[in-house]
């Protein structure tokens, strides 16, 4: 019982990767689940870039690694983006980004180094609207991803796909939520079974689950453990209760029609494309509770024998979205003492990590290798 945390770098766009580190050594935390978004990519939200994904060679990959044992600090890296849907231009932009975030994982040591690319899957609407549309999905999961993560194997790196339905992905108009495959177990379980490597695992979000009313220590005793690569340490309160959870149901999100007729009739339109599901995201342990036991979930991962890292995504309405720095840290600090008691020994100064324990890092590659892309897969 010993699993670092780490904190996600999208909480901090407007750092250098120099200012990351100091943040996090402030915060106590062990490492950093680096993002590497595109710089000219479509999304807005949440996005940051901590790496020159362009001019990334093998000598910057043991210039990191050797500063990062000399903070003992570890990471991962991760750009969230449609890759199977989309406008076709972006859709290959993203699918090609990733392909080089796995030749820098693979240059920092990769599995060795336990360093995985994090990514989305996706969704495409226009197949979802055909019959059999989400089977269909999966089979174009299937065709791209089959070449990516039979290079991630190649170079000895593990991709793992975060389970957020991104909600917002439409506007808010659209009937449906569902804008990337792996958002359920069953479609993560489905695209194992369609690509049975190692080379692929996931990221499991757990407040993800919470708003879809299911118990994520549930959904941890379904899924195939061995898969679970990394936790994201994320709150969410549910509103059950609220005005459009009442007139809209929670089976469905909440739907739009002209803003003139709700008013006449007294019903409640979503604010934007993101509030169509009655909740809110929160920082566990920051400035109240949020709809999901957190005790229980981890001390069933920790029972289950889970020894990657966990890092803390902060999204809080009261920490990260505030735009507050000092708040944001703050949030973070939380998160960290909220975990700690569960993850961590205790000691005589009450729990830590026990950074003796940390595996010493694998050199870089031995050579550099060049970029590729689909196209050459």
């Amino acid at each position: 019982m010993n699993n670092p945390i780490w904190v996600m770098t999208s909480a901090f766009p407007q750092l250098t990767l120099e200012e990351v580190i100091g943040k996090t050594k402030e915060i106590g935390a062990q490492g950093m689940e680096l993002c590497v978004f595109r710089r000219d990519g479509t999304r807005q939200d949440h996005v940051a870039t901590h790496l020159d994904y362009d001019h990334f060679t093998r000598d910057d990959a043991q210039k990191l690694l050797d500063r990062l044992s000399a903070e003992n600090l570890r990471i991962s890296l991760g750009a969230y983006d449609n890759m199977i849907g989309g406008d076709p231009a972006q859709r290959v932009k993203n699918q090609n980004h990733i392909l080089k975030l796995i030749r820098i994982a693979h240059l920092l040591g990769g599995d060795a180094n336990d360093i995985v690319v994090g990514t989305f899957v996706g969704f495409d609407h226009d197949l979802a609207k055909q019959d059999g549309g989400f089977e269909k999905n999966l089979l174009r999961y299937k065709e791209i991803f089959e070449p990516i993560v039979r290079y991630a194997e190649s170079l000895g790196v593990t991709l793992v796909y975060e389970n957020c339905p991104m909600e917002g992905w439409q506007p808010a108009t659209a009937m449906d939520t569902y804008n990337n495959l792996p958002c359920c177990l069953a479609a993560r379980k489905l695209m194992y079974a369609l690509i049975p490597s190692r080379a692929h695992a996931e990221t499991y979000d757990p407040s993800h689950d919470v708003w879809q009313h299911i118990d994520p220590t549930d959904v941890l005793l379904q899924s195939d453990f061995s898969r679970i690569r990394r936790i994201h340490i994320k709150g969410t309160r549910n509103f059950p209760n609220d005005a459009a959870s009442i007139h809209w149901g929670r089976l469905f999100p909440q739907q739009t029609v002209s803003a003139d007729l709700a008013k006449a009739a007294g019903v409640p339109l979503p604010a934007n494309e993101w509030d169509r599901h009655h909740y809110e995201p929160r920082v566990p342990g920051f400035g109240g509770s949020d709809s999901m036991d957190w005790a229980r979930f981890l001390e069933t991962l920790m029972a289950k024998g889970y020894a990657y890292p966990f890092s803390i995504e902060n999204e809080g309405c009261n920490s990260s979205h505030t735009g507050n720095m000092g708040a944001t840290v703050q949030g973070f600090k939380a998160a960290v003492l909220n975990t700690a008691p569960v993850v961590w020994p205790l000691t005589e100064n009450g729990y830590e990590f026990d950074v003796s324990q940390l595996k010493p890092l694998a050199p870089a590659a031995a050579s550099d290798i060049p970029v590729v892309t689909m196209e050459q897969l």
